[in-house]
Parts: C-alpha cells; sequence; structure tokens
C-alpha cells in the first residue's frame, strides 16, 4: 500500500490511543485518515500494560471516558469481529486504615452521581469474593462489578480494525522525520518508509506517540511535558487461580494485582521512581528494561501479604518498561501552540482504561470544535512556558508518580519544584507567616499564619472530617477583618490578555456573550460560549481604550483562554507578568486609599480609572469577588513591592489584615460568585449557571443559537450541620433519589453557615429540602435564595457610610 501524498488527518502512533483517535474521526465521517506506526501496533508502551480498568476516578471526566470506554467494547467486536480482550471481572480497591475509608466513602459518594454501580463491603465480603485475600486488616472494600482488564495488543487491534474498516489507512514501519510548519499552522508530515523518504500534506496532525511524543512535538517546536518514567510488574507461574478472580488495588500498600494465565499479575508504585534518561524514547521496538527486583521488593511483599499464596510461589515473568508520565498525573490532550497540531499522550499507566474515552474526546474536538465532556483538567494549556523545562516536568513527575496511591486531601499543596513563579511581595508574604499554595506555578498565600490568633472559639469552628484537615482559624479572621475593615488580597497571578487595534471591538463582540460596546473605562463581566453554548471561559473585560481592552481570567486559565481566542481570529498579548494586582476590599477601603491618594475615588462600581497610590501609578478597577467595597489594584510589576509596604502601612491602623485565597473562596460562595471549572464549565451554560444576566440580548454572539431554557438550574445549598462542609464532589439527593453532585462547596463566616452549589431540576425552589452526602453520612440540606450575604449588593454598589 503505497503512502498518499495529502491527508485529511495524520494521526503519528499505533499504540491504543493512536487507534482510538483514528476510529473516532472515521466514525464522526472524516474520510482520508492515516494513521503512521514506526514499528508494529502496540510495539511503544501499548504492548506491555498490565491492562487494569478501574472505572471510578478522582475526576468526572476521567470516569465518563473509562465507562464510555467499557461500552466500546461490544461494539468493537460486533464491527470487527475481533474480540478486544475485555475481561469484566469486576474490581475490588481495599481500605486498610481509617483515612482510607474515609477515602473509599467520598468515592462511593461520587460514584452514585457518576450512575455507577458500586458497593461498600466489609473485609470479611470482600474475602468472602476472593477467598485467595488475607483480609484481616482490611476495614473496608470497594466492589466495582464494571471494572476488569483489558488485553492490550488485542485492544489496539480491535481498534485499528475498527478504523481500517472505516477507512482508515494504517502504515507501520514508517517514521517521522519531520512536521512541516507555515505560519503557525502544521501543513504536513514528513515520513521515511525504509530508505524512502515521503511528505505527506495534512492541516490537522495528532501526536499520539506515547513516550515519544516529546521528541516529536519537538520536529514542530512545541513542547509536550510527557516524562518517560521505568514502571515494574510481576507475572507468577500458575496455581490454579481462577479466571473470574476480580483485580485488586491495595492502595495503601501500593500494589496492584489480578489473574494472569492461571497466575498473577503483581505490580506497584515505588517510592523511588527512575526516570528513563534517553534523548530518543522508543527508537527500539518493544523497549524493556533490566528486571530491578530490589526496587520492587516492597510491591511484592505488600502482595504476598495480601495473597499469602504468592510466597511459596515462583515468578516467570518481569515486565519492566517506559511508561509516560506528566507534571500532574493527569493526560495530555488537545491542540499545540501551532494550529491543527494536536496531542493525545501521556497516560501515566492508566491509559489503556480510557483509550476509548480519549478517542471520543479528540475526535468530537477536533471536528466540532469542542468535546462532549469537559477536560480542561487534561488540556494540554493548563501548563504555562515553564512547563517546556525538562527539569521542571521531571521533578513534578516523578513526585506525581512517587505519590500516585496516596490520598489527596482537598486542597493538599505539593512542594516539588517549588518556589517558581513568585509576586514582588511574595517576600513580605513570607515574612507574614504566609502558608503558601501553588496555582500553574505561581506561589499564592492560602492564608497568613499571624491572622490565626489564639481564639478559642476559632478553635471549635474546625470543620469535621476531611475539610478540617487543610484548615487554619486564620481563614474566619481574614474574612471578618475584610467584612468589618478591610482585607488587602495579593492576586498578582491573574491572567492578565490584552486585545487592541481597530477591528478589536468587532472580533470581540463576535466571542464574548456580554455587550463590551460601552466607554472606555468601563469593566464587563462575560464569558466565551463554545457553538453549544457551554462555558469555555469567564472573565472581566475592560475597555482600557476605545481600540484596547484587558481581559482578567483565573490563574490557571491564561493560557487556554488565549488560544481561545487567538482560535477566533483575535491577536492576543499576554501580559500577566507585566503588572502586579492587590485587590484592597472592604468598608473602610475608601479610607485607607484616601490617606495615599488625591485622586476622586468615588468612580462607580464596575469602572476604571488611573490614579496614584502614594508614588506608584495605578489602574484602580472598582470590582470584587468577595462581596465588599474596593478594587483591583493594578501597578506595572517594578513597582509590586512598593504598592504593597504603602498598603500596608496606611491600612493597617484601620484594622486591614492582609488576607489568602482561602477566604476569597469562602466570601466568593457567601455572595453566589461562580469559579470557572467548577460551577461553570464547558458543559454548563450560562442560563443553567444563573449568569443569564451577563449575556446580552441586542447582539449575536458565539453560542447564542444554542442557549434554551434550561431543564436545571445552578441551586445554592445551606447544611443543616455547619460542621459538615463540602469540597466538591458530593452526592445530592432529592427525595432520596440521585439528584446531582456538589460544584463547590464551604463555610461561610460572615453569614455562620455551611454552604454548597450544585445543580438542580429547573423547577426547584427556595424552601425545598435535599441530602447531601458528606464522607458516607448524609446531612439534611435546604434551598435558599441566593446570594446569602448583602443579597441587595448596598455594600459593594454603594460607598462605605
Amino acid at each position: 500500500m503505497e503512502l498518499p501524498n495529502s491527508a485529511r488527518a495524520v494521526v503519528i502512533g499505533g499504540g491504543v490511543a493512536g487507534c482510538s483517535v483514528a476510529y473516532h474521526l472515521a466514525r464522526l465521517g472524516w474520510s482520508e485518515v492515516i494513521l503512521v506506526e514506526q514499528h508494529e501496533l502496540t510495539e511503544g508502551t501499548t504492548w506491555h500494560s498490565a491492562g487494569f480498568v478501574g472505572q471510578l476516578r478522582s475526576t468526572v471526566t476521567q470516569t465518563k471516558m473509562i465507562m464510555y470506554s467499557a461500552g466500546l467494547y461490544p461494539e468493537l467486536a460486533e464491527l470487527t469481529g475481533m474480540d478486544p480482550g475485555w475481561h469484566g471481572v469486576g474490581g475490588l480497591r481495599l481500605a486498610t486504615t481509617p483515612e482510607r475509608v474515609e477515602e473509599s466513602l467520598r468515592l462511593a459518594g461520587a460514584g452514585e452521581t457518576y450512575g455507577l454501580g458500586l458497593s461498600v463491603l466489609s473485609g470479611a465480603e470482600a474475602k468472602e469474593m476472593l477467598p485467595l485475600l488475607d483480609a484481616r486488616d482490611v476495614r473496608a472494600a470497594l466492589w466495582l462489578p464494571g471494572d476488569g482488564w483489558l488485553d492490550p495488543a488485542l485492544l489496539a487491534r480491535a481498534l485499528a480494525a475498527g478504523a481500517e474498516k472505516l477507512g482508515v489507512r494504517i502504515f507501520t514501519g514508517t517514521r517521522v522525520t519531520g512536521l512541516d510548519v507555515v505560519g503557525g499552522e502544521v501543513s504536513g508530515v514528513r515520513l521515511a518508509l525504509g530508505a524512502e523518504g515521503w511528505s505527506v500534506q495534512a492541516d490537522t496532525v495528532v501526536i499520539a506517540a506515547g513516550a515519544a511524543s516529546g521528541r516529536v512535538g519537538r520536529l514542530a517546536g512545541v513542547d509536550i511535558p510527557v516524562v518517560p518514567i521505568k514502571h515494574q510488574y510481576v507475572v507468577t507461574e500458575p496455581f490454579d487461580v481462577p479466571s473470574s478472580m476480580p483485580t485488586v488495588r491495595d492502595p495503601d500498600n501500593i500494589v496492584y494485582f489480578r489473574e494472569e494465565g492461571g497466575g498473577i499479575l503483581v505490580g506497584g508504585y515505588i517510592r523511588t521512581p527512575e526516570i528513563w534518561d534517553t534523548g530518543h524514547p522508543l527508537e527500539e521496538p518493544r523497549t524493556l528494561f533490566a528486571a530491578d527486583m530490589p526496587k520492587f521488593q516492597e510491591s511484592w511483599e505488600s502482595a504476598a501479604r495480601r495473597v499469602p499464596a504468592l510466597g511459596r510461589t515462583g515468578i516467570v515473568k518481569v515486565v519492566h518498561g517506559p511508561e509516560a508520565f506528566t507534571p500532574d498525573g493527569e493526560f495530555l490532550l488537545g491542540e499545540t501552540a501551532v494550529r491543527g497540531l494536536w496531542a493525545a499522550a501521556g497516560f501515566c499507566v492508566h491509559g489503556l482504561a480510557a483509550a476509548g474515552g480519549v478517542g471520543k474526546i479528540m475526535a468530537e474536538w477536533i471536528v466540532d470544535g469542542s468535546p462532549e465532556y469537559d477536560v480542561f483538567g487534561m488540556d494540554l494549556r493548563r501548563f504555562g512556558g515553564h512547563a517546556r523545562s525538562s527539569s521542571w516536568a521531571r521533578a513534578k513527575a516523578l513526585d506525581s508518580y512517587s505519590k500516585y496511591y496516596d490520598i489527596v486531601y482537598p486542597g493538599e499543596e505539593r512542594t516539588a519544584a517549588r518556589p517558581l513563579r513568585r509576586s514582588p511581595a511574595w517576600v513580605r508574604h513570607a515574612e507574614l507567616g504566609a502558608e503558601f499554595g501553588e496555582k500553574s506555578g505561581w506561589e499564592r498565600v492560602n492564608w497568613f499564619k499571624s491572622n490565626a490568633g489564639p481564639s478559642p472559639e476559632a478553635g471549635e469552628a474546625r470543620p469535621a472530617g476531611w475539610a478540617g484537615r487543610i484548615w487554619s482559624p486564620a481563614i474566619r479572621q481574614e474574612c471578618l477583618a475584610t467584612r468589618d475593615a478591610a482585607g488587602l488580597f495579593d492576586q498578582t497571578s491573574f491572567s492578565k490578555l490584552e486585545i487592541s487595534g481597530h477591528q478589536a471591538l468587532m472580533r470581540l463582540q463576535r466571542v464574548c456573550a456580554g455587550q463590551l460596546d460601552r466607554p472606555p473605562g468601563s469593566i464587563v463581566y462575560t464569558q466565551l460560549l463554545n457553538e453549544h453554548g457551554g462555558i469555555e471561559a469567564d472573565l472581566t473585560v475592560t475597555r482600557l481604550a476605545e481600540d484596547r481592552f484587558r481581559l482578567v481570567t483565573g490563574t490557571a486559565f491564561g493560557v487556554h483562554d488565549a488560544a481561545w481566542l487567538r482560535g477566533h481570529g483575535l491577536d492576543v498579548r499576554d501580559v500577566t507578568s507585566a503588572h502586579a494586582c492587590y485587590c484592597l476590599w472592604g468598608p473602610r477601603a475608601l479610607d485607607i486609599l484616601g490617606t495615599l491618594s488625591d485622586d476622586d475615588l468615588t468612580f462607580g462600581y464596575m469602572r476604571a480609572r488611573e490614579i496614584s497610590v502614594g508614588n506608584v501609578p495605578v489602574l484602580a478597577q472598582r470590582v470584587t469577588f468577595v462581596g465588599e467595597f474596593g478594587w483591583e489594584l493594578y501597578c506595572p510589576s517594578e513597582y509590586g513591592l512598593t504598592l504593597w509596604d504603602t498598603l500596608m502601612e496606611a491600612g493597617t491602623p484601620y484594622g486591614m489584615r492582609p488576607a489568602g485565597y482561602r477566604a476569597i473562596d469562602s466570601m466568593r460562595l457567601e455572595k453566589g460568585y461562580r469559579v470557572w471549572g467548577m460551577d461553570i464549565t464547558p458543559e454548563t451554560t450560562p442560563v443553567e449557571a444563573g449568569l443569564g444576566f451577563a449575556v446580552a440580548k441586542d447582539k449575536d454572539f458565539l453560542g447564542r443559537s444554542a442557549l434554551e431554557a434550561a431543564a436545571r438550574r445552578l441551586a445554592c445549598l445551606v447544611l443543616d450541620d455547619p460542621r459538615q462542609v463540602c469540597l466538591a464532589g458530593e452526592p445530592v439527593r432529592l427525595g432520596g433519589e440521585p439528584a446531582s453532585r456538589v460544584t463547590s462547596g464551604g463555610y461561610g463566616h460572615r453569614v455562620e453557615r455551611s454552604i454548597a452549589y450544585a445543580y438542580l431540576p429547573a423547577g426547584t425552589v427556595p424552601g425545598d429540602r435535599a441530602e447531601v452526602g458528606v464522607t458516607g453520612t448524609w446531612v439534611g440540606a435546604t434551598v435558599v435564595a441566593e446570594p446569602l450575604y448583602d443579597p441587595a449588593s448596598s455594600r459593594i454598589r454603594h460607598l462605605p457610610a
């Protein structure tokens, strides 16, 4: 079969990801799709996968992807007549500590919201299901009947056969030697088939080359932060293990196992992982490393304790191969900085389970412009420019691998490769005992220990369960200081994007749902919508001049939002690092700033003005995310430390306190302010989210035709027990039946309420009752009108008395 000179799409990589992407592109009607693989199919990382399929994951999207994948296999068998190697034996996930039991209960609650059938078993019930287990220390076990395992080679071949039946042409033994880029867009792929060179013109190219994806990306000058890490498992000699044995995960002992050929396959995540340090990963087919049994000892001993028969069984095979890990342990999907060049890589050991979902998402994204699911957590654009640093990527990936089975508590902060990006005032925050968190490489204050104080009642207010694990009484003090006097917040990490030129207004009007044709100095809160009406971004737009606009979005969203805007024809400059930003909010904010500025500070809400603060030139924006009067104060970064010191010196006599992001989150919940990626996503519309007020009625914009009356609405719930605090993902029941999940939650210190948000049927009204599952405990809750705090917004819109 001769290579064509052109194709509609070229998929690079013949593992399960590449085969799935090609299959799904063809299923959506794309013809002239080719797939190229330098070896034979599956011979990169797919072939040595252990094949586990565990449907319950920590995110909604990953769970949906794997559930979709499980449903795809019968379809493949019917289409191709080939067995995809699916063994639907179910899966057990063991818990041997109180903390792991708590995690299991939270996961079980999440599973209910996904419609995923599962049960919480006792240790005795787990042993009854699998008599091989020593379950004496097992406190609980999750039973997931939809789990199982796959034969990786059979799955890839079934996907490939399905793709070929739909018209995809597959070329093995074909190496990629170059990627052609013209004007920032991919235009073709250069290939070598044996000694013969070949070029294929294509404006859509998908890199699905596993551990080699980073090297292939560099051919086009893009960074795909894949880190090849050595991963090991063993297979025992047969000892009459039934083929119906469920898969088992024992995360407290960092080990997993399943049946294989009448014996058991045992794998684990070691605490001292090793990078495969090579410039040419997967250059040879079926790459394996020498067995390293000393490194595997902890996993083997854990497995032998759990299955005593292993202590009397020999090992007949050791598989020690490369796996493609990423800095945060999540997939790398989406379009790169080169238009038309896509990535589907970095599957962190569990890519086989999600392969079907990966193909579905990528094909929808490429063909329709956006996928069905919210994939920001896997979007390649979630990382900033620092991701091109191999030392940063390696440090983060090693940390991610070594803690793969650890319990991840909401709000927990990892320390690898930190600090990296710092505000000009970082040194002052450190002096005040800041408890730092990290977002997109930025060091951000969660709270200041200096605000905690010895307050007895604050100590009694610690939330129950997981919400009280990463917590400080300082959060309450910072909220109350902002309510009663003022809080000073460092939000320099805000992503700041500028758009200018004579067509800037026209083009922004097309992509923004809000009305931007307002006088210079106006601030507009708006959303960017996709073709389905889903919210791709949530931001403010300040009109600095007739032909110049500044967009301010979340810390982690700048790269994503800029790419979305560029994809719709706008020329975007990322000016995040050029400006420090401090937010001064509270009833004494006017008094404080008045001592530092001779300018008129009484300009209205959602207006911006250039002022001087002490000796510093500042753009003051009258906007808030906490529900108190005040401003976002922007200055050139070189003035940032001076401005912080100036504000602190002036504000302290008025009772102002420096404050952090945990206080912001508490106060924004009280005001019903939404957070993108939690309360609002590409899967939700402004109408559903209660943001119809931000949608212009007098213009056309992208996604407008998809906005309809909503069958569900984002609703505010107040829990009966104020010490039970939601952290997002908890199940919600109405009338005893599963109805939704919590999008975000927390404790409102100004209203003294435990607050949660969830999408509920549109007919739900204030006063209706619900139940929320908080770590296995069902807590009564009431639907209430929002916002809970200052419902008339008089504290925001009017000058302080």
